[in-house]
Formats: structure tokens, sequence, C-alpha cells
């Protein structure tokens, strides 16, 4: 089983007198749990110029606060029910700090199933059947582009709660189906990042049987958008996967394992900028979405 590890670390950016803050996933090498970071394990580097850090704090315990939205493309085969068993185990696997909304993507749209709640039951009550219509989201990098326009305003991720996606779909877009340079998926992409909002995705095919050049284009996608917010890209070849429960135990240790930095920036206008972090430490890899959003205090 293969699964392709690109961007690792999430970087959501907001603007204070003290600095820019930014919430870090890092990784273990082969898949395991990394060791502990400390602040002086670290370096930050933005727009390829060195950066000071300020902070460095582990997002466990009374700082664990996560808003999380699963994230369901109306277009896959109705046999994705056959994954809500694992979907429910890993939402009640979460600690109690951490919310979970749930979505569809119809049409451009994301039609919110339940608002990010506490309350698990509610929450598992809520999940249906998609609807199986081929191409029904008419492009679920629109729909991602809408649930962020319609996700609750947070002044601050650092004084609120990380705000991350867990989309289900084929990647495949109706709209643009075959082109490196998918305006929708470039617009999703800046969206989620200056909004500061962290997307990973779980490939699985659409409804309406399967395109083996469209779904490597969807993979492709999917593996784009990951690595342009610092989500993680799922997928086993272009095989159906027959269960989640991998993926999902390595998305659950990698929540345990970001923190919120907090670095120094000088000359910050409203703008998106490229980062880069790394580690002294062995056995540890940090990486950066392709960029954050930099920001002055108003």
């Amino acid at each position: 089983m293969r699964y392709p590890f690109f961007a690792a670390a999430f970087f959501a950016v907001s603007a204070s007198a003290f600095g820019q803050h930014l919430v870090v996933t890092a990784k273990g090498h082969d898949g395991t749990p990394p060791p502990e970071v400390m602040r002086d394990d670290i370096s930050v580097e933005v727009n390829k110029r060195p950066a000071r850090v300020q902070d460095w704090v582990p997002l466990r315990g009374d700082q664990a606060n996560l808003d999380l939205y699963i994230v369901i493309d109306d277009g896959e085969d109705t046999d994705l029910a056959l994954q809500y068993a694992s979907l429910k185990e890993f939402i009640n696997g979460q600690p109690p700090a951490t919310r979970v909304g749930l979505a569809y993507l119809q049409n451009g749209s994301a039609r919110i199933a339940a608002p990010l709640t506490a309350d698990r039951p509610s929450l598992e009550k809520a999940f249906r059947l998609p609807l199986a219509m081929p191409g029904i989201s008419a492009s679920p990098y629109i729909g991602i582009s809408d649930l962020i326009k319609k996700w609750p305003a947070s002044t601050e991720p650092s004084a609120e709660a990380r705000r991350e996606v867990l989309l289900i779909s084929s990647g495949i877009d109706p709209l643009v189906p075959a082109d490196p340079e998918n305006l929708y998926l470039q617009n999703a992409i800046q969206d989620a990042q200056r909004a500061g909002i962290l997307v990973h995705s779980i490939y699985f095919a659409g409804a309406g049987g399967r395109n083996f050049r469209l779904a490597n284009w969807g993979q492709n996608y999917l593996s784009e958008l990951g690595e342009g917010t610092g989500g993680e890209a799922y997928w086993q070849g272009g095989a159906q996967p027959v269960s989640f429960d991998s993926y999902l135990k390595d998305l659950a240790v990698r929540l345990q394992n970001q923190y919120l930095i907090t670095v120094a920036a000088e000359d910050a206008r409203d703008r998106l900028e490229s980062v880069h972090l790394s580690s002294i430490r062995p056995g540890i890899s940090l990486v950066t979405a392709s960029k954050i959003r930099i920001k002055t205090a108003d």
C-alpha cells in the first residue's frame, strides 16, 4: 500500500503587533509519529529571508482546539457509505476540543448538512448516501471555495481554533477535466491559503464508471490542493480504497502533532508569501504549504 505524502505542514497566518502566527504539522519518517519538536530545533524563511521565531506552542491539551469539516462530493458512488463507519470512528476518536461539521458538494456549492459541533451523535445522524449523480459537484474546487466563504470568521487562529477540511472526492473537475492550470483549483488553493485552512483529501471514484485518464488528473488535482494548502492527499494508485482506516489513522496522528509558531515578519503587507521551515532534529520532516498570508495589523 502506498501513500503519496505531499505537503505535511500547514501555516495559518494572522497578524498582531508581535508577529505572524503559524500552525505547523510535524511528520516522522516512514509514517512513524515524530519525536517532540522544540523551539530551538527549527528555522524559518519567509519569502527566502530568515524570520525570527518568537514562540512555539504544541497544540495539545488546552491548546488543541480544532474545527474540521468533512466534505463529500455528491457525485460519489453510493458505495462510499460503506466507509461511514470508519469516518464515524475517526470522529469519535477526536479530542473533546475538536468540533466537526459535514457538507456535501452540489452545483458549485457546499451544502452544510451539519454545522461545526462537538455533539458527535447529532453529527452522525447527518450522514446520508451521496446522490451519485456524475458531475453534480460542477467543480469540487468551486465547492471548497464556497465552503471557505461560509466558514465562520476567525480573527486569530491562535485564539480560536485550527481550521481544516477532509475532502472525499474523485478530484475530477467536470468543468476543467484535464488542465494543468485549472483556474478553479488555483482559486481554491489561494482561498484556503488566505483563510488559513488546511485541506486534506481522500480519493474515491465517482459514480458513472471510471475513466483512468481522468482519474489520474483528479488525483493530481487533489495532490496539488494538498501541496498548496499544506494538507495531505491520500490515494492508492487507480484502485478504489477498500478501507479508509489507514488513511484516517495517519490523519489522526498528524492532527496530534501540530504546533503554533509565532514568527516576526518585517515589511508585512497583505499578500501571499512563500515559506520554508526546517528542523535540525533527525527523524522529523516539516514541510510548508506553498504560500501563506502575511497581513499587517489593522
